[in-house]
């Protein structure tokens, strides 16, 4: 079957990211399956299949598409409804969220800019496309004691549980992405400066993370339990010597969460780390360094967001010279 032009570009555009090395394979996934329900939108609704005929009206029309269609009912091929039996799920219909329909005009946005860039448009129809404005909500902390009760969830007599423990510990540690963390070798850890070289990072730049001195002894009996059970330098492996997957971790991690009542995600553990950090006095600048971010700016507007009662906590803590008294 013949490729249309706008399948055609999409096809080199994902092979383009690949070929640099740009994009890890989530957002690599992100941009192939939201631009396929564009162009298909585009095919469908206004019988266009060329780049060049695309206009920003036809953008923001797709945007407040998006807006009254609900969840799984904009499907890039029909015969995926018969396959996935979208319609089955409990979510299924409910409204899209703006920080989905966001993603969408990112990736939207990616593509095009690169079609201009690559001079096979000359006019550009996401110039003057904005994303839609969206209420910032507050991230959920986690107190010392909910961290506490979550960590002694984990079985330390099993090897999953006391590997779970550590990983958890680690990262409200470090501040690490938890695809950082399980990626980690034993050879990574420097337990003299106590320090972590990350090298299979988002921004695919290698980053130094630091952990505490309770952090070090907690490592250093683990890898000797470890040693005992696996053959890898893998520092966080399965007992097949396998790498634990993100999903796999994140289930357990939930389970975990779950005996207690608390909803607990991996990315909170790193939100906690960083709320931390702030609140102890720490800056934004070496902060942005530490979470691997590419710009103070994405480490602001993530941490902007500190709670009343957070920031009262913090300007108690301030000596009473800073305060004039």
């Amino acid at each position: 079957m013949k490729l249309s032009e706008l399948d055609f570009y999409l096809q080199d555009f994902l092979l383009y990211c690949q070929s640099k090395n740009l994009s890890p394979k989530k957002t690599l996934s992100s941009y192939e399956q939201s631009l396929k329900l564009f162009i298909a939108y585009l095919k469908y609704e206004h019988e266009i299949e060329e780049v060049d005929a695309v206009r920003t009206g036809h953008i923001r029309q797709y945007i407040a598409y998006l807006q009254e269609r609900g969840k799984y009912t904009v499907v890039n091929r029909e015969a995926s409804k018969l396959i996935n039996r979208s319609e089955n799920r409990s979510d299924y219909n409910k409204k899209i969220s703006n920080v989905t329909i966001n993603n969408y005009i990112r990736n939207i946005k990616v593509f095009f800019n690169w079609l201009h860039e690559e001079g096979e448009i000359h006019k550009n129809p996401v110039e003057k496309i904005e994303q839609i404005k969206t209420e910032r909500k507050q991230k959920a902390g986690i107190s010392q004691e909910e961290f506490n009760l979550l960590l002694s969830q984990f079985d330390y007599t099993t090897f999953h549980g006391y590997r779970n423990k550590i990983i958890t510990m680690l990262l409200q540690d470090t501040g690490m992405r938890i695809g950082e963390c399980l990626a980690l070798t034993v050879d990574e850890i420097d337990f003299k400066h106590r320090v972590i070289l990350v090298k299979k990072t988002k921004g695919r730049k290698e980053r130094y993370v630091y952990f505490s001195q309770v952090m070090a002894r907690e490592l250093k009996h683990y890898i000797r339990f470890k040693d005992r059970h696996t053959d890898t330098e893998l520092l966080f492996p399965t007992t097949r010597n396998t790498p634990l997957t993100v999903h796999s971790f994140e289930k357990q991690l939930k389970q975990a969460g779950e005996r207690i009542g608390l909803s607990i995600h991996p990315h909170q553990i790193r939100n906690n780390f960083a709320r931390q950090y702030l609140l102890n006095g720490g800056d934004l600048y070496t902060l942005s360094r530490i979470l691997g971010h590419s710009s103070v700016k994405v480490t602001e507007e993530a941490y902007m967001d500190l709670t009343r009662e957070e920031m009262q906590r913090s300007i108690n803590n301030i000596p009473l010279w800073l305060n004039g008294k």
